[in-house]
């Protein structure tokens, strides 16, 4: 560890990283609310304390160097740590206290957070959740730049290598037209009971429909071409006749409400997903998150029962 003075600032170290993002000094100085000629002296100190040419500049355009790519990639991961430090410090006495930045995919966010929000005001009263809605590798990306502090994923995903605690499994549950024949029957679901039967499924990028697809491909049945960009416009393809579909136990409740459909539980082994709550390795957050994850898992097994009574509903 070199406990000497460093040839640079974490000043400097953010003016690196603003003109590397947008490619301008300009625009650069204006997010950092310093002048222009400062921001380029400033710069040009380091890249002579660093002895390499960060960025490449002429009249037209900014180009970030080979050397400069590298260097720069190391000032995030540097800042991202002095946040956290600094988050560390901030909620040392109260860390359920303040703002929370938690993303969640939109499969989840609309039939979880009502029911969510409220348990987590009444536990941690002296708390703020800011939800970021929207896909699984959106959300990664963010965490991993510290942009959020957590996310509400699927297991099941692909969401690298991230600290994690379950909230609970989310069964899936074949949802058809009303008067369809295969919503007609009391029976449990099988999955050859799909075989050659029309599905329609997510649009790419949900990781939802790596799921189900997985499911309904083992099952030979047959993906339309048309994909939906919610679970509420695929519920109503489906009450319109265009097909069947799966859909999350989670969503039941809501989506029945919504569109006319048959729904039926599957046999076992039954799909599902997990629904688990990921953050960075090493946060500082920590512990504060899984208290949290504890608050979210009983707020969303105390819903359990009327989950399952409402997949048993056509």
């Amino acid at each position: 560890m070199n406990l000497g003075a460093h040839p640079f600032t974490l000043r400097q170290l953010q003016y690196a990283v603003a003109v590397a993002e947008w490619l301008s000094f300009r625009k650069a100085a204006e997010l950092c609310h310093v002048s222009q000629p400062s921001l380029s002296a400033q710069l040009a100190h380091m890249e002579q304390a660093f002895g390499v040419r960060l960025f490449e500049r002429d009249q037209r355009r900014v180009l970030v160097t080979a050397a400069g790519r590298e260097l720069i990639k190391h000032a995030r991961l540097i800042l991202r740590e002095t946040d956290d430090l600094e988050e560390l410090a901030h909620r040392s006495r109260d860390p359920l206290s303040g703002t929370l930045r938690i993303g969640v995919i939109p499969t989840i966010s609309s039939y979880l957070l009502p029911r969510l929000t409220a348990a987590l005001r009444k536990a941690y009263p002296r708390l703020t959740v800011l939800w970021v809605e929207d896909k699984t590798q959106v959300l990664l990306r963010s965490l991993e730049a510290g942009m959020l502090d957590a996310a509400l994923l699927a297991l099941e995903a692909d969401i690298g290598d991230v600290e994690r605690g379950i909230v609970g499994p989310d069964p899936f549950v074949l949802a058809t037209p009303v008067g369809h024949p295969l919503g007609a029957k009391t029976s449990p679901a099988m999955a050859s009971e799909l075989k050659d039967v029309s599905v329609l499924l997510l649009d790419d990028g949900h990781c939802f429909r790596e799921q189900a697809l997985a499911f309904c491909s083992g099952a030979k049945a047959h993906e339309l071409e048309f994909r939906a960009t919610s679970l509420s416009t695929l519920a109503q393809m489906v009450a319109g006749g265009a097909g069947v579909t799966l859909l999350p136990e989670l969503a039941v409740a809501v989506e029945a409400k919504r569109a006319e459909l048959s729904i039926r539980p599957f046999a076992q082994p039954v799909p599902k997903r997990t629904i688990t709550l990921v953050w960075r390795k090493r946060s500082p957050l920590d512990s504060a998150l899984r208290q949290l994850v504890a608050t979210i898992r009983a707020a969303y097994s105390r819903t359990s029962n009327q989950r399952g009574a409402a997949a048993r509903v056509i």
